[in-house]
């Protein structure tokens, strides 16, 4: 390619242009899409999270449900998205809103029924959407049959076998087993009691008490599991995620962590064992006519590692966590991309793409701190953040995410722009992280509030007016921040959303496939796709000229005389003899900024 850097006046407004102020909008053949139709679907499928309890309230009592999902089925399919994952929809006393599982074959009555379920998983296949359902193989809840079986049945008993008890240490059983901690904070191990009162065995959970750890050595936990799987799949749903993905295998010896593991040797995260349980899930997936799916949840820092969970006979993909937690700075999040391309390339899977979900610090709030990266460790209330410099970020990672090779999840909320909301009222707070650290954690509550919808005040259309409180409550000032509000404005990043989405979907080279990284000064970001499409980000103070003759597709700002300005993404398109493409380098002298 022989594309010098040119005047900015050079840039041309041919073809299907679009800035912050004129996004691009496809014509209504465009929005009424076919579904991604082949097998591999999900190598490029934009998958949106809905954590139903906070998406829309049709029944009034303040909590989302799945009627409130299906009459918004219009809005995801104008969105733009291929499938939809839901977070745990099952009977649950929610001690951890839905990921304390009684009953995997039904459906919570907060939620509505099992053949609302499959309503809704019917007509959003209608509609090209599919559907991905949580599952969550760690744990179970204390109300689960299981475990109620087990506390009512003595030390050493089969149903006790289907978990971890064990007799605790110290002179009268009056310490735990061993020192694991739980990720919710403090010990992994509860003592039971008797009827009368009396101390027994621990049991071990990773996460809250309430979540009791299932024995993957025993047969009846595999079992269970892939008779679950079955009566999901057979009900037309695309794919399982899978929660907790790496922590299912425990050590029999439950020997003490240490600072440092060998590979498949810590003794409860990575396990070698792990493998044998996804490779007959997978085999179970490939059974049915159509591709059923698995998603991993795995949090592991060797890509080496995370990439055994994709070989071609166990995940299909996996959740890029470097990427959503990475800051946003150039070096940082190059070499995150670069890291997820090539730890996905031996088994070739695809990776995925993902700014935000119902755990972590929303983009907009997170993208506007001192420290733009996210850690659980680190997450504290009263960070100062800057939301106008976060919104600015936020809309130019959606657009630089939607670029990569792979597929891209949004969490509801995300393409509305949502802040993180800090200041909910202490007997307000539902979620376990901020109880059993004593509120020094201030927890995931905020990225769960309902959705808004319509109006200028709470409910904000998520729920009717005249209805029960939402079961978190909305801010006051978010009347500009719903769907209504935003789908007058062609700056709203709703509007940006829309119009990336289905962008994304119309140019050829986009979704699955390969990378072509384009020379570029240390403050941006430039790559190349298929034949004549360009993404370059800014991430620098000053504005960047773009490349002559080419056309702009959508950029995340306005420009600035021509140029890119910072914390700004544009698409190009470049004309065809001046397009990269596969192994074809720049003419001499390129580089852009």
């Amino acid at each position: 390619m022989d594309c010098q850097i040119c005047d900015r006046r050079s840039v041309t407004g041919a073809g299907t242009t679009a800035t912050a102020s004129q996004p691009f909008e496809p014509d209504e053949t465009t929005a009424d899409r076919e579904p991604l139709a082949d097998d591999r679907w999900w190598r490029e499928a934009v998958v949106y999270q809905v954590y139903v309890r906070s998406f829309a309230d049709a029944n009034g009592d303040g909590i989302g449900d799945l009627a409130g999902v299906r009459a918004r089925l219009p809005y995801l399919s104008k969105l733009g998205v291929d499938a939809l994952w839901f977070n745990p929809w099952y009977p649950s006393p929610m001690a951890d809103t839905g990921y304390d599982i009684a009953d995997y074959r039904s459906i919570d009555p907060a939620f509505g029924t099992l053949e609302e379920a499959e309503q809704l998983i019917a007509e959003a296949r209608a509609l090209g959407i599919r559907t991905i359902v949580d599952v969550v193989p760690n744990h179970v809840s204390e109300q689960h049959p299981w475990f109620r079986a087990a506390l009512a049945s003595p030390p050493g008993s089969s149903e006790r076998e289907r978990f971890w008890f064990r007799p605790g240490s110290g002179p009268d059983g009056e310490l735990p087993p061993n020192g694991w901690q739980s990720i919710f904070g403090g010990p992994a191990w509860t003592r039971t009691e008797d009827e009368r009162g009396t101390p027994g065995e621990w049991y071990l959970h990773l996460f809250a008490p309430e979540q009791p750890d299932l024995n993957w050595t025993h047969p009846d936990v595999w079992a269970e599991h892939e008779d679950v799987l079955r009566f999901w799949f057979d009900r037309g749903v695309a794919g399982v995620r899978i929660d907790s993905a790496a922590l299912l295998v425990k050590d029999p010896q439950l020997a003490e962590e240490q600072p440092e593991s060998a590979p498949g040797e810590h003794p409860f995260t990575d396990r070698d064992q792990l493998h044998e349980i996804y490779r007959r899930w997978r085999a179970i997936a490939d059974s049915y006519p159509e591709q059923r799916i698995l998603v991993g949840e795995i949090w592991l820092p060797d890509p080496v590692r995370f990439a055994r969970y994709l070989r071609p006979d166990e995940l299909h993909t996996a959740f890029n966590f470097d990427f959503l937690a990475c800051p946003w700075e150039p070096g940082p999040m190059r070499t995150s991309i670069e890291s997820a391309l090539s730890a996905h390339a031996p088994v070739g899977a695809p990776a995925t793409w993902v700014l935000s979900n119902h755990d972590v610090t929303r983009p907009v709030t997170r993208y506007g701190r001192a420290d733009t990266s996210f850690a659980f460790e680190s997450k504290r209330a009263g960070t100062p953040t800057d939301l106008a410099r976060g919104t600015r970020r936020a809309r130019a990672a959606a657009l630089l995410a939607m670029a990569l090779p792979g597929s891209m999840y949004v969490y509801q909320g995300e393409e509305l722009g949502l802040p993180e909301v800090e200041d909910i009222p202490h007997e307000r707070r539902r979620d376990p992280m901020w109880l059993r650290s004593g509120g020094i954690d201030p927890g995931r509550d905020g990225c769960r509030i309902p959705l808004p919808w319509a109006g200028d005040r709470q409910p904000y259309g998520f729920s009717r007016e005249g209805a029960d409180r939402p079961w978190l409550d909305q801010p006051d000032d978010w009347g500009g921040l719903t769907v209504a509000a935003q789908s007058e404005v062609p700056t709203s990043m709703l509007a940006l959303y829309r119009a990336g989405l289905r962008l994304r979907r119309a140019t050829p080279g986009l979704g699955d496939g390969s990378l072509q990284w384009l020379p570029s000064t240390g403050s941006v970001l430039a790559f190349a796709r298929g034949e004549g499409f360009i993404c370059i980000v800014n991430f620098g103070a000053d504005p960047v000229d773009l490349p002559a003759g080419a056309s702009i597709l959508i950029a995340s700002s306005e420009l600035e005389g021509g140029a890119l300005p910072q914390d700004t993404t544009v698409w190009l398109r470049q004309a065809n003899d001046q397009a990269p493409s596969g192994d074809r380098s720049p003419g001499p002298g390129y580089r852009i900024g």
